[in-house]
């Protein structure tokens, strides 16, 4: 696998370039990005797509690592677990790298996630200074196949910094950059920000640290949540890794 991008020519519908093609993104006070600003009104959008690859014994990577050249914060943000690779992307019309995807893989089932239907960032925390660096942590689990439980899911997200905000707190204390999570059909899809060099096990404990209310949380979605196929027997969560890692 490889451990670097590869360099990149040409500049495609989406490419952002450091020097020929200035494709433009506002800048997040407090994350480190490659992109530089030049019109403001072109805001950039966070999304996820996923690759469900049909070989996964020859699925080749390269034509990601072609195209995320220059527009990705993060070589990590290309991520894999058995035959489903993830890409997460902070750009504006994130639609065009979805195009370019499906052309590389036209063979291969791909899912967009965008408009993400929970987030929270530092805005909330009584510390808003945000890290200068993020590493970005990709997970994914299906919503359980009741309508009516996957709407009381949605409910209780929409409705949870205001009725459980101890959950928003536990995640201020762990020093989370930001939670998004989105949906495509069942399949959520969650992107939890810490600071660059920090571990998701190390911080994660910290939500529900002296904060009874995160874990009675943690309890009561678990009826809404069960692991997409290929999961093992009870596991719901699971975490994607860096493709470029063994």
């Amino acid at each position: 696998m490889r451990k670097y991008l590869m360099l990149v020519t040409a500049c495609s519908a989406f490419f952002i370039s450091i020097s020929g093609c200035d494709f433009p993104v506002k800048h997040k006070a407090g994350r480190t990005d490659t992109m530089a600003t030049t019109k403001p009104h072109l805001i950039a959008r966070p999304v996820v797509i996923e690759v469900i690859a049909h070989d996964r014994a020859n699925f080749d990577p390269d034509p990601i690592y072609d195209m995320t050249k220059g527009i990705l914060n993060d070589v990590d943000d290309i991520r894999k677990w058995k035959n489903h690779v993830t890409i997460y992307l902070h750009i504006p019309n994130p639609e065009d790298a979805l195009k370019e995807i499906k052309k590389a893989y036209p063979e291969d089932s791909i899912k967009y996630y965008e408009k993400p239907f929970y987030s929270f960032n530092r805005k909330m925390c009584a510390d808003t200074i945000s890290s200068k660096q993020w590493e970005n942590i990709v997970m994914t689990a299906n919503l359980v196949s009741d309508p009516k439980l996957q709407q009381e899911y949605l409910s209780y997200h929409a409705t949870q910094f205001k009725n459980w905000p101890e959950v928003a707190k536990g995640f201020c204390n762990a020093n989370f950059q930001q939670l998004l999570v989105f949906k495509n059909g069942r399949q959520l899809m969650l992107v939890i920000s810490i600071p660059k060099g920090e571990s998701l096990d190390k911080l994660n404990p910290k939500t529900a640290e002296n904060n009874p209310r995160v874990d009675e949380w943690n309890r009561l979605m678990k009826k809404y949540q069960e692991g997409i196929p290929g999961t093992k027997s009870g596991a719901v969560w699971i975490e994607f890794k860096p493709f470029h890692t063994n």
